[in-house]
Protein backbone atom coordinates (compact mmCIF):
# COMPACT_ATOMS: atom_id res chain seq x y z
CA UNK A 1 0.00 0.00 0.00
CA UNK A 2 1.27 3.48 -0.84
CA UNK A 3 1.65 5.80 2.12
CA UNK A 4 -0.68 8.28 0.43
CA UNK A 5 -3.41 5.61 0.47
CA UNK A 6 -2.74 4.89 4.13
CA UNK A 7 -2.94 8.60 4.96
CA UNK A 8 -6.40 8.73 3.37
CA UNK A 9 -7.52 5.74 5.45
CA UNK A 10 -6.23 7.38 8.63
CA UNK A 11 -7.94 10.67 7.77
CA UNK A 12 -11.27 8.90 7.27
CA UNK A 13 -10.78 7.11 10.62
CA UNK A 14 -10.38 10.44 12.41
CA UNK A 15 -6.59 10.54 12.69
CA UNK A 16 -5.33 13.35 10.42
CA UNK A 17 -1.73 12.83 9.34
CA UNK A 18 0.99 15.03 7.85
CA UNK A 19 3.47 13.16 5.67
CA UNK A 20 7.12 14.21 5.71
CA UNK A 21 9.07 12.44 2.97
CA UNK A 22 8.49 10.42 -0.20
CA UNK A 23 5.33 8.40 -0.91
CA UNK A 24 6.74 4.93 -0.30
CA UNK A 25 5.00 1.61 -0.73
CA UNK A 26 4.91 -0.41 2.50
CA UNK A 27 4.12 -4.11 2.94
CA UNK A 28 3.42 -4.35 6.64
CA UNK A 29 4.03 -3.09 10.19
CA UNK A 30 6.95 -4.06 12.43
CA UNK A 31 8.87 -2.87 15.49
CA UNK A 32 11.40 -0.07 15.34
CA UNK A 33 14.20 -2.58 15.89
CA UNK A 34 13.09 -5.11 13.27
CA UNK A 35 11.40 -3.03 10.58
CA UNK A 36 13.02 -2.88 7.16
CA UNK A 37 12.90 -0.31 4.34
CA UNK A 38 9.52 -1.58 3.06
CA UNK A 39 7.84 -1.64 6.46
CA UNK A 40 6.01 0.84 8.67
CA UNK A 41 6.75 1.32 12.38
CA UNK A 42 5.67 3.77 15.08
CA UNK A 43 6.89 5.76 18.08
CA UNK A 44 4.27 6.13 20.80
CA UNK A 45 6.43 5.80 23.94
CA UNK A 46 9.37 8.20 24.52
CA UNK A 47 11.37 5.29 25.95
CA UNK A 48 11.88 4.13 22.38
CA UNK A 49 13.11 7.47 21.02
CA UNK A 50 16.64 6.12 20.63
CA UNK A 51 15.36 3.17 18.60
CA UNK A 52 13.37 5.59 16.42
CA UNK A 53 16.51 7.55 15.60
CA UNK A 54 18.27 4.34 14.53
CA UNK A 55 15.43 2.46 12.84
CA UNK A 56 15.71 1.10 9.30
CA UNK A 57 11.95 1.36 8.79
CA UNK A 58 10.84 2.96 5.56
CA UNK A 59 8.18 4.97 7.40
CA UNK A 60 7.41 5.81 11.02
CA UNK A 61 4.24 7.16 12.64
CA UNK A 62 5.22 9.68 15.32
CA UNK A 63 3.99 12.78 17.12
CA UNK A 64 5.02 16.23 15.86
CA UNK A 65 8.59 16.95 16.88
CA UNK A 66 9.51 13.40 17.91
CA UNK A 67 12.95 12.34 16.61
CA UNK A 68 13.01 9.81 13.77
CA UNK A 69 15.79 8.41 11.57
CA UNK A 70 16.46 10.95 8.78
CA UNK A 71 16.07 8.32 6.04
CA UNK A 72 12.50 7.44 7.07
CA UNK A 73 9.31 9.03 5.84
CA UNK A 74 7.42 10.31 8.88
CA UNK A 75 3.65 10.34 9.33
CA UNK A 76 3.00 12.95 12.01
CA UNK A 77 -0.17 12.62 14.07
CA UNK A 78 -1.42 13.30 17.59
CA UNK A 79 -2.03 9.64 18.54
CA UNK A 80 0.52 7.26 16.99
CA UNK A 81 -0.74 4.22 18.90
CA UNK A 82 -4.28 4.57 17.57
CA UNK A 83 -2.98 5.40 14.09
CA UNK A 84 -0.76 2.33 13.93
CA UNK A 85 -3.69 0.18 15.04
CA UNK A 86 -5.74 1.44 12.09
CA UNK A 87 -2.69 0.91 9.86
CA UNK A 88 -2.28 -2.70 11.01
CA UNK A 89 -5.92 -3.40 10.23
CA UNK A 90 -5.50 -1.87 6.78
CA UNK A 91 -2.24 -3.68 5.97
CA UNK A 92 -2.64 -7.02 7.75
CA UNK A 93 -6.31 -7.45 8.56
CA UNK A 94 -7.52 -9.90 11.20
CA UNK A 95 -6.82 -13.61 11.37
CA UNK A 96 -9.16 -15.45 9.03
CA UNK A 97 -10.43 -18.74 10.46
CA UNK A 98 -10.14 -21.74 8.16
CA UNK A 99 -13.22 -22.89 6.29
CA UNK A 100 -13.78 -26.36 7.76
CA UNK A 101 -17.33 -26.75 6.54
CA UNK A 102 -18.72 -29.53 8.72
CA UNK A 103 -15.84 -31.95 9.06
CA UNK A 104 -16.73 -35.62 8.95
CA UNK A 105 -15.14 -36.11 12.38
CA UNK A 106 -17.41 -33.49 14.01
CA UNK A 107 -20.24 -34.96 16.07
CA UNK A 108 -23.50 -32.98 16.21
CA UNK A 109 -26.47 -34.31 18.15
CA UNK A 110 -29.66 -34.49 16.05
CA UNK A 111 -31.48 -32.20 18.49
CA UNK A 112 -28.84 -29.46 18.22
CA UNK A 113 -29.45 -26.42 15.98
CA UNK A 114 -26.62 -25.29 13.72
CA UNK A 115 -27.07 -22.09 11.71
CA UNK A 116 -26.03 -21.45 8.10
CA UNK A 117 -22.37 -21.22 7.10
CA UNK A 118 -21.14 -22.64 10.40
CA UNK A 119 -17.72 -24.31 10.31
CA UNK A 120 -17.05 -27.27 12.60
CA UNK A 121 -13.52 -28.66 12.67
CA UNK A 122 -12.41 -32.23 13.35
CA UNK A 123 -13.32 -33.55 16.77
CA UNK A 124 -15.91 -30.88 17.54
CA UNK A 125 -18.74 -32.20 19.74
CA UNK A 126 -22.13 -30.47 19.92
CA UNK A 127 -24.42 -31.92 22.57
CA UNK A 128 -28.24 -32.19 22.66
CA UNK A 129 -30.34 -29.03 22.26
CA UNK A 130 -27.29 -26.82 21.83
CA UNK A 131 -27.55 -23.90 19.39
CA UNK A 132 -24.84 -22.39 17.18
CA UNK A 133 -25.48 -19.15 15.31
CA UNK A 134 -24.74 -18.37 11.68
CA UNK A 135 -21.18 -18.05 10.43
CA UNK A 136 -19.58 -19.18 13.68
CA UNK A 137 -16.35 -21.18 13.55
CA UNK A 138 -15.39 -23.93 15.98
CA UNK A 139 -11.80 -25.09 15.67
CA UNK A 140 -10.83 -28.75 16.22
CA UNK A 141 -11.57 -30.27 19.59
CA UNK A 142 -14.21 -27.81 20.80
CA UNK A 143 -17.03 -29.07 23.03
CA UNK A 144 -20.47 -27.45 23.31
CA UNK A 145 -22.55 -28.76 26.21
CA UNK A 146 -26.27 -29.45 26.41
CA UNK A 147 -28.58 -26.47 25.93
CA UNK A 148 -25.67 -24.08 25.51
CA UNK A 149 -25.98 -21.29 22.96
CA UNK A 150 -23.35 -19.68 20.73
CA UNK A 151 -24.32 -16.52 18.86
CA UNK A 152 -23.55 -15.46 15.32
CA UNK A 153 -20.04 -14.81 13.96
CA UNK A 154 -18.32 -16.35 16.99
CA UNK A 155 -14.89 -18.01 16.88
CA UNK A 156 -13.88 -20.75 19.33
CA UNK A 157 -10.23 -21.73 18.99
CA UNK A 158 -8.91 -25.27 19.53
CA UNK A 159 -9.90 -27.08 22.69
CA UNK A 160 -12.47 -24.60 24.01
CA UNK A 161 -14.96 -26.25 26.36
CA UNK A 162 -18.44 -24.84 26.90
CA UNK A 163 -20.30 -26.70 29.64
CA UNK A 164 -24.08 -27.10 29.66
CA UNK A 165 -26.47 -24.13 29.80
CA UNK A 166 -23.94 -21.44 28.97
CA UNK A 167 -24.64 -18.59 26.55
CA UNK A 168 -22.29 -16.65 24.27
CA UNK A 169 -23.52 -13.54 22.47
CA UNK A 170 -22.65 -12.49 18.92
CA UNK A 171 -19.08 -11.92 17.69
CA UNK A 172 -17.47 -13.57 20.71
CA UNK A 173 -13.92 -14.88 20.36
CA UNK A 174 -12.61 -17.51 22.79
CA UNK A 175 -8.98 -18.59 22.55
CA UNK A 176 -7.50 -22.04 22.92
CA UNK A 177 -7.87 -24.06 26.10
CA UNK A 178 -10.45 -21.87 27.80
CA UNK A 179 -13.17 -23.54 29.86
CA UNK A 180 -16.54 -21.84 30.38
CA UNK A 181 -19.09 -23.10 32.87
CA UNK A 182 -17.07 -25.50 35.01
CA UNK A 183 -18.18 -25.93 38.61
CA UNK A 184 -17.13 -23.23 41.01
CA UNK A 185 -15.44 -23.88 44.34
CA UNK A 186 -18.68 -24.58 46.20
CA UNK A 187 -18.37 -26.81 49.29
CA UNK A 188 -20.04 -26.74 52.70
CA UNK A 189 -18.32 -28.00 55.87
CA UNK A 190 -20.47 -30.85 57.22
CA UNK A 191 -19.34 -33.07 60.09
CA UNK A 192 -15.69 -32.28 59.47
CA UNK A 193 -15.86 -32.98 55.74
CA UNK A 194 -16.48 -30.88 52.62
CA UNK A 195 -19.88 -31.54 51.05
CA UNK A 196 -20.13 -30.42 47.42
CA UNK A 197 -22.87 -27.86 46.71
CA UNK A 198 -24.60 -28.44 43.35
CA UNK A 199 -23.65 -25.72 40.88
CA UNK A 200 -26.97 -25.31 39.09
CA UNK A 201 -26.50 -21.83 37.60
CA UNK A 202 -24.96 -20.89 34.28
CA UNK A 203 -22.72 -18.42 32.45
CA UNK A 204 -23.87 -15.57 30.22
CA UNK A 205 -21.39 -13.72 28.00
CA UNK A 206 -22.41 -10.62 26.04
CA UNK A 207 -21.65 -9.49 22.49
CA UNK A 208 -18.18 -8.56 21.20
CA UNK A 209 -16.37 -10.18 24.11
CA UNK A 210 -12.88 -11.64 23.61
CA UNK A 211 -11.51 -14.19 26.07
CA UNK A 212 -7.84 -15.17 26.07
CA UNK A 213 -6.25 -18.60 26.23
CA UNK A 214 -6.52 -20.92 29.24
CA UNK A 215 -9.12 -18.92 31.13
CA UNK A 216 -11.59 -20.53 33.53
CA UNK A 217 -15.03 -19.01 34.01
CA UNK A 218 -17.02 -20.75 36.74
CA UNK A 219 -20.75 -21.30 36.43
CA UNK A 220 -22.82 -19.76 39.20
CA UNK A 221 -24.09 -21.82 42.11
CA UNK A 222 -27.45 -20.13 41.50
CA UNK A 223 -28.25 -17.57 38.82
CA UNK A 224 -25.48 -16.68 36.35
CA UNK A 225 -21.86 -15.68 36.12
CA UNK A 226 -21.92 -12.76 33.70
CA UNK A 227 -19.46 -10.94 31.42
CA UNK A 228 -20.81 -7.76 29.82
CA UNK A 229 -20.65 -6.82 26.16
CA UNK A 230 -17.40 -5.40 24.83
CA UNK A 231 -15.25 -6.73 27.67
CA UNK A 232 -11.82 -8.17 26.87
CA UNK A 233 -10.00 -10.81 28.95
CA UNK A 234 -6.33 -11.70 28.65
CA UNK A 235 -4.80 -15.13 29.21
CA UNK A 236 -4.98 -17.33 32.32
CA UNK A 237 -7.82 -15.46 34.01
CA UNK A 238 -10.10 -17.03 36.63
CA UNK A 239 -13.63 -15.71 37.11
CA UNK A 240 -15.23 -17.16 40.24
CA UNK A 241 -18.80 -18.42 40.40
CA UNK A 242 -21.54 -15.83 40.51
CA UNK A 243 -19.22 -12.95 39.59
CA UNK A 244 -20.49 -10.21 37.33
CA UNK A 245 -18.24 -8.17 35.05
CA UNK A 246 -19.67 -5.08 33.40
CA UNK A 247 -19.39 -3.71 29.87
CA UNK A 248 -16.18 -2.66 28.10
CA UNK A 249 -13.86 -3.83 30.87
CA UNK A 250 -10.24 -4.84 30.34
CA UNK A 251 -8.78 -7.68 32.42
CA UNK A 252 -5.09 -8.28 31.78
CA UNK A 253 -3.45 -11.69 32.22
CA UNK A 254 -3.56 -13.70 35.46
CA UNK A 255 -6.40 -11.77 37.05
CA UNK A 256 -8.33 -13.76 39.65
CA UNK A 257 -11.86 -12.90 40.79
CA UNK A 258 -13.26 -14.73 43.79
CA UNK A 259 -16.90 -15.76 43.83
CA UNK A 260 -19.68 -13.15 43.74
CA UNK A 261 -17.34 -10.31 42.82
CA UNK A 262 -19.01 -7.32 41.15
CA UNK A 263 -16.98 -5.44 38.52
CA UNK A 264 -18.58 -2.29 37.10
CA UNK A 265 -18.44 -0.94 33.56
CA UNK A 266 -15.19 0.27 31.91
CA UNK A 267 -13.00 -1.16 34.68
CA UNK A 268 -9.33 -1.97 34.05
CA UNK A 269 -7.68 -4.72 36.11
CA UNK A 270 -3.99 -4.86 35.27
CA UNK A 271 -1.90 -8.03 35.29
CA UNK A 272 -1.89 -10.37 38.29
CA UNK A 273 -4.68 -8.57 40.16
CA UNK A 274 -6.72 -10.44 42.75
CA UNK A 275 -10.17 -9.39 43.99
CA UNK A 276 -11.74 -11.00 47.05
CA UNK A 277 -15.35 -12.16 46.90
CA UNK A 278 -18.55 -10.26 47.64
CA UNK A 279 -17.18 -6.75 46.99
CA UNK A 280 -17.67 -4.27 44.13
CA UNK A 281 -15.13 -2.48 41.97
CA UNK A 282 -16.88 0.66 40.74
CA UNK A 283 -17.46 1.95 37.22
CA UNK A 284 -14.37 3.37 35.53
CA UNK A 285 -12.00 2.18 38.25
CA UNK A 286 -8.42 1.08 37.60
CA UNK A 287 -6.47 -1.46 39.65
CA UNK A 288 -2.70 -1.47 39.13
CA UNK A 289 -0.70 -4.62 38.47
CA UNK A 290 -0.05 -7.13 41.27
CA UNK A 291 -2.65 -5.55 43.55
CA UNK A 292 -4.98 -7.37 45.93
CA UNK A 293 -8.38 -5.72 46.31
CA UNK A 294 -9.88 -6.48 49.73
CA UNK A 295 -12.32 -3.57 50.09
CA UNK A 296 -14.88 -2.00 47.71
CA UNK A 297 -13.39 0.42 45.16
CA UNK A 298 -15.37 3.62 44.44
CA UNK A 299 -16.36 4.65 40.92
CA UNK A 300 -13.47 6.20 38.99
CA UNK A 301 -10.83 5.40 41.62
CA UNK A 302 -7.31 4.16 40.92
CA UNK A 303 -5.87 1.79 43.50
CA UNK A 304 -2.69 -0.23 43.87
CA UNK A 305 -0.79 -2.40 46.31
CA UNK A 306 -1.49 -5.29 48.68
CA UNK A 307 -3.93 -4.56 50.13
CA UNK A 308 -5.00 -2.12 47.43
CA UNK A 309 -5.05 1.52 48.55
CA UNK A 310 -5.80 4.80 46.76
CA UNK A 311 -2.88 5.37 44.43
CA UNK A 312 -1.53 8.47 46.23
CA UNK A 313 -1.50 6.74 49.61
CA UNK A 314 -0.09 3.54 48.10
CA UNK A 315 2.85 5.46 46.62
CA UNK A 316 3.61 7.06 49.98
CA UNK A 317 3.49 3.62 51.61
CA UNK A 318 5.88 2.30 48.96
CA UNK A 319 8.30 5.16 49.63
CA UNK A 320 8.10 4.47 53.37
CA UNK A 321 8.77 0.77 52.80
CA UNK A 322 11.89 1.61 50.83
CA UNK A 323 13.15 3.59 53.84
CA UNK A 324 12.51 0.80 56.37
CA UNK A 325 16.17 -0.37 56.55
CA UNK A 326 17.32 3.18 57.28
CA UNK A 327 14.54 3.72 59.81
CA UNK A 328 15.38 0.41 61.52
CA UNK A 329 19.03 1.44 61.79
CA UNK A 330 18.03 4.77 63.36
CA UNK A 331 15.67 3.11 65.84
CA UNK A 332 18.42 0.71 66.95
CA UNK A 333 20.81 3.63 67.36
CA UNK A 334 18.27 5.51 69.47
CA UNK A 335 17.68 2.38 71.58
CA UNK A 336 21.41 2.14 72.28
CA UNK A 337 21.55 5.81 73.29
CA UNK A 338 18.52 5.37 75.53
CA UNK A 339 20.07 2.33 77.19
CA UNK A 340 23.26 4.30 77.85
CA UNK A 341 21.28 7.12 79.44
CA UNK A 342 19.45 4.64 81.65
CA UNK A 343 22.73 3.14 82.86
CA UNK A 344 24.22 6.56 83.67
CA UNK A 345 21.11 7.74 85.50
CA UNK A 346 20.85 4.48 87.43
CA UNK A 347 24.44 4.80 88.75
CA UNK A 348 24.10 8.46 89.77
CA UNK A 349 24.11 9.09 93.59
CA UNK A 350 21.21 11.22 94.79
CA UNK A 351 21.32 12.62 98.40
CA UNK A 352 18.20 11.78 100.44
CA UNK A 353 15.99 14.76 101.33
CA UNK A 354 16.45 16.37 104.78
CA UNK A 355 13.65 16.25 107.34
CA UNK A 356 10.94 18.74 106.56
CA UNK A 357 12.27 19.54 103.09
CA UNK A 358 9.74 19.76 100.29
CA UNK A 359 10.56 16.64 98.28
CA UNK A 360 8.56 17.83 95.27
CA UNK A 361 10.46 21.10 95.29
CA UNK A 362 13.80 19.27 95.64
Amino acid sequence: MKLSELVEILDRAGFPVDREGPDLEVEGVSTLELAGPRELSFLANPRYARAARRTRAGAVIARPGDPVAPEATVLRCADPYAAVTVSMIALHGYRRPPAFGRDGMARVDPTATVGPDVHLGPGVTVMPRARIGARSVLYPGCYVGEESEIGEDCVLHPGVVLYERCTLGDRVTVHAGTVIGEDGLGYAPVAGRWLKIPQVGGVRIGDDVEIGANCCIDRATLGVTEIGSGTKLGNAIVVGHGSRIGRDCLLVGQVGLAGSTQIGDRVTLAGHVGVVGHIRVGDGATVAAQSLVTEPVPDGATVMGTPALPVGLARRVAVAQARLPELLRRVRSLERELEGLRRRLGSAQVDPPEDGEDQDHR
